[in-house]
């Protein structure tokens, strides 16, 4: 009853003053490179490496990982064109879960809090809080997760963009010495809701992805399997956030952080022990069971997308060749599958309905 409750109050914020969810699939996708898109903060159009200086009391920031870490006084220094400088008064803390957590992070990602009216002069145009993933242990780590939003980028507008970054962090204490590291900033939630002419649905309403958008709730599970990811919860909002484009439509499922994805593979990421796999190299279908026409229609639109994906590590100017290989090899492997009729039946299809009758939450971290 409770259940039942709950989907009632999620339909009708969905819906208006009626709990009828009509079964319509929503012209939302366009199916371009989020990138080529005219709308949206130019910042995150740019496919350059943002150079930027932040100015930071390092000591305080990083001893400051509590439940509810404060918001310490920074500045960031740029340059324009031309080469001037320029000098922005900003606030940051410490922000994330596992990361939080200084025996998993040696530097925490940070969430940097923008001056009212600072659209109008500053490079990060209109902008109020924007979340920067940080180095960790290490770059290499920073770019391989950069290059999944990008992926995710290729399928649908309907996905956070990335800006990458090199950031030199400056102790304002001078305790510290500089240290220079990749880092990348991600589109605000709302910000990326607003240029798909979406709202983001709250997550105190509990809405199961048999609930959602159904293209678009295929599309997110097979992505997540493609990039070796089980660390996300439609129900919990982990690492999924739920966007509503029509009152009388079912919400759009949106992924992000994928530091737990086997084409990061960061040290720390291990899959959680019920779901039976050992490692964030071995795939996992997490979605529910979808019907042979919308499987058909995946399979159709990411073998489509392949070369995209490909060439998103192929034109990284950053990557190493091995590195590169490392991915394209991991791609390939998904694609063995996608194009197996046995092994996607097997892999796929018969988990997605075993998962139906017997599913496993990932509520992620409080």
């Amino acid at each position: 009853m409770v259940r039942v409750l709950t989907l009632l109050v999620s339909l009708s914020f969905l819906l208006g003053t009626s709990v009828l969810v009509q079964a319509g699939e929503e012209k939302v996708f366009s199916g371009r490179n989020a990138q080529t898109g005219a709308n949206g903060n130019p910042f995150f159009l740019n496919e350059k490496e943002q150079p930027f200086t932040l100015v930071l009391p390092l000591e305080s920031v990083l001893k400051d990982r509590g439940d509810k870490p404060a918001f310490h006084a920074a500045t960031i220094l740029y340059q324009e064109e031309g080469g001037i400088t320029k000098s922005l008064a900003v606030q940051v803390r410490v922000r994330g879960h596992r990361r939080k957590d200084p025996a998993v992070c040696e530097f925490p990602p940070l969430l940097i809090r923008f001056p009212r009216g600072a659209a109008q002069t500053s490079i990060f145009g209109p902008v109020e809080e924007l979340k920067l993933t940080t180095h960790c242990l290490e770059d290499s780590y920073v770019l391989r997760e950069y290059l999944v939003y990008k992926l995710y980028n290729v399928l649908t507008d309907m996905s956070f963009r990335a800006r990458l970054c090199r950031v030199t962090y400056q102790d304002a204490n001078g305790k510290r010495k500089a240290t220079v590291h990749r880092a990348f900033l991600l589109e605000d939630a709302k910000a990326m809701a607003k240029r798909n002419q979406a709202v983001v649905v709250p997550s105190r309403l509990v809405i199961g992805m048999q609930y959602t958008n159904q293209e678009a709730m295929a599309r997110v599970a097979l992505f997540q399997y493609m990039i070796g990811n089980t660390d996300w919860s439609v129900p919990y909002r982990h690492n999924i956030r739920l966007l509503s484009v029509d009152q009388r439509a079912p919400c759009i499922p949106v992924p992000h952080d994928f530091d737990y994805s086997g084409l990061v593979m960061t040290p720390y990421a291990t899959p959680p022990e019920q779901l039976g796999i050992t490692s964030v190299r071995q795939r996992l279908f997490r979605g529910y069971n979808f019907p042979d026409e919308l499987y058909t229609e995946m399979r159709t639109l990411f073998n489509a997308r392949r070369p995209a994906f490909n060439n998103v590590y192929l034109s990284c100017d950053y990557l190493s060749k091995d590195e590169k290989m490392f991915a394209i090899r991991f791609l390939d492997e998904f694609y063995e599958t996608l194009n197996n009729p046995k092994d996607f039946e097997r892999s796929i299809v018969r988990v997605g309905r075993r998962n139906e009758k017997q599913y496993i939450s990932i509520k992620g971290l409080d």
